[in-house]
Parts: C-alpha cells; structure tokens; sequence
C-alpha cells in the first residue's frame, strides 16, 4: 500500500485490500481486492475499522435471499459489495459540514455495508461516540442485534413484573433480549438450544428450555401464561404463538421462515389478519438502528448492566471463515471481525 498526507489528517493509504462479493452467493463469492480508500463527502466521516459485528442479514444481502431484497439492494449483485454493517472505528477523515466529531474521535454505527474492509465511510448522523468503558469490539456486536431487541421489548410492552418468553434466546438478538428484560424487570423464560441453556440462564431467564424438546404449545408452556412474547426463531404456528399470551398481551415477530421469494413476508401479513379483532395482537416488527437508542445501550454496556455474548472473534484476514460461520447458523450471540 502507497501513503500520503492529507493535511492535518494522519497519514493515510491510498488502497486498502477489502473484502467485495462480486455476485450473490455464499462466503466463497467473498475476495479479497485491492481498492481506493475513499474519501469523505459532505455529511460523512471516514473511518478506521476497529471492529465489525456480523448479523443474519450480513449472509441475507450475500446470498440475495429472499429474492425481494434484490429489489432494493441491487437486482444482479449487491450495490454495496463489501458485507459488514455494524462497525467501530476512528475517525480519521471528515466531510464537508461534518462538526459533530473530529479526527481521533471514537464511534460505532451501522452502514449499509463496508466493514469488512480497513477503512469505510458512514454518515455522520448514523454514528455515536463510543465510550472508553466499551471496547471496539463489545462496541461492534451492539447496533442491530441490540437496538432490535430493545425495540421488540417497547412493541411487545409487557409491565415490569410480567412474564416474557423469548424464542431463540441464544443468538444476537436473543441475547440481548433476555438481558434487556430482565434488566427492565421483567421474569424471562426462553427456548434455546441445549448447549446453550447455561448461557441464557446466566444472562437472567428464570427458566430456560431445550427447543427440540419444548416447543411453544407444549405443557411446559402453558397456554394464557405470559404477558409477551419475542418470537425470533420464527417457526412456531401464529395460532399457537397467540394461545401462549394472556389477554391483551403481544406476540412480536423479530422473523420468520418463508419462501426463497418473499421470505417471512406472508407470516407477517397473516400476523396482521389474525390480529384483527383480537385482545391478543400479533405485531410484526421493522426494527432500524436508532442512535439514540445505541447510546443508550453503550451506556447500559458501560454500566455493566448487559454485555454482549461473542461466540469468537476473526482477524480481518479471515473475514471470509467469519461470514461462513454466521452463515452456517446456530451462532451462539455474535461473531465480531476484528482489525489485527
């Protein structure tokens, strides 16, 4: 890589190797290729990568699955070809009409994509300080798994007391899902993998169950019997989602399974339907990282009140066995790519 100095800015590469997918497809379309660091334009920072948290929509936009996405993100590849939406970083480039940080300044926000790679750009308004009791690396498993669960928790409103039951308690979202509800008081109880059951009930559940023996509808889950449920593995019956709350409780739908076209779509809708009329809601959820809620939960992170769960970190250099893993499933938290 060749360097120069742009002013009062540290010295900066002109290339930088990234990882780019060149098609849809899994981890193998992923290479690595040697490209311009970009420059900033107005209203954006350019970044170091510390650290980029990897997410189910990371191998969703990869793979161009469900085929609706491609509506929006590039009909024949991506439009951003670098995977990576969570990141932490430094700043060291500033846009035109950027004052709201300076070079040095630490940060973490989502991008449409461009973590997997040295350097990246973000929009100012997307990112938040990273505080000095968070590292990088707890820092980058935080933006959509966290903030996604701590907007099911506001949709699903249960009183503090109340009974919640989080399905797929051990992923990223579930992780925090059980943490952020106990935290708010409530009692958790969750359906998760075997292996997992030590982890989610050291994260606060009361109780925790083995999903291929307890499923939603079984007599260990009684009918009528919590206040909310988070439904993130998105393969129970809607009907017998809705059996499980008490009267004017709520189910909230994180995902679902659905077809290589329209994905979890038509669960969505059929959730809106069966809603109608009924004390017992079924509310799907459109979750988006918001930066004030981020700063809120760097906060709680500092405080030690929740602490994200990384399964294991990759240096950049093996970024590819990194989106493999999350594409392979079953994740235990977060997986976290790491600059070393």
């Amino acid at each position: 890589m060749s360097t120069e100095t742009n002013g009062a800015t540290p010295a900066l590469p002109r290339t930088m190797a990234a990882w780019r997918q060149r098609r849809y497809g899994g981890p193998e379309t992923l290479s690595p290729e040697e490209v311009d660091v970009p420059a900033p334009r107005a209203g954006e920072v350019l970044l170091e990568v510390r650290a980029t948290g990897l997410n189910s929509g990371d191998v969703r936009l990869l793979r161009g699955e469900p085929l609706l996405v491609r509506l929006f993100f590039g009909l024949r590849r991506p439009k951003h070809a670098v995977r990576g939406m969570d990141v932490a970083g430094t700043v060291v480039a500033l846009g035109a009409g950027v004052s709201e940080f300076a070079v040095g300044d630490e940060v973490v926000g989502e991008l449409p994509g461009g973590g997997l790679a040295p350097y990246t750009l973000a929009r100012a308004a997307r990112l938040v300080t990273r505080p000095a009791e968070v590292t990088a690396t707890d820092a980058a498993a935080l933006p959509i798994a966290a903030c996604t669960a701590w907007q099911a928790l506001g949709l699903a409103a249960a009183p503090e007391g109340g009974r919640v039951l989080v399905i797929g308690a051990s992923g990223g979202v579930g992780t925090y899902a059980v943490q952020l509800a106990a935290h708010r008081g409530n009692e958790v109880w969750a359906l998760t993998g075997e292996r997992s059951i030590g982890l989610v009930t050291g994260l606060g559940a009361r109780r925790a169950f083995d999903y291929r023996a307890v499923q939603p509808g079984a007599p260990e889950l009684p009918a009528g019997s919590f206040d909310a449920v988070i439904d993130i593995a998105g393969t129970a019956p809607l009907r017998v989602l809705r059996r499980l709350v008490r009267p004017a409780g709520r189910v909230v739908l994180v995902s679902g399974e659905g077809g290589r076209l329209l994905g979890p779509v038509p669960r969505m809708l059929r959730a809106v339907v069966l809603s109608i009329g009924s004390s017992r809601g079924i509310r799907p959820l459109s979750a988006k990282v918001d930066p004030a809620q981020l700063r809120e939960l760097l906060g709680l992170v500092a405080a030690g009140a929740i602490r994200p769960v990384i399964e294991r970190t990759y240096p950049l250099g093996e970024a590819r066995d990194a989106v493999a893993h999350v594409d392979a499933g079953h994740t235990l938290g977060k997986i976290v790519v790491v600059a070393r």
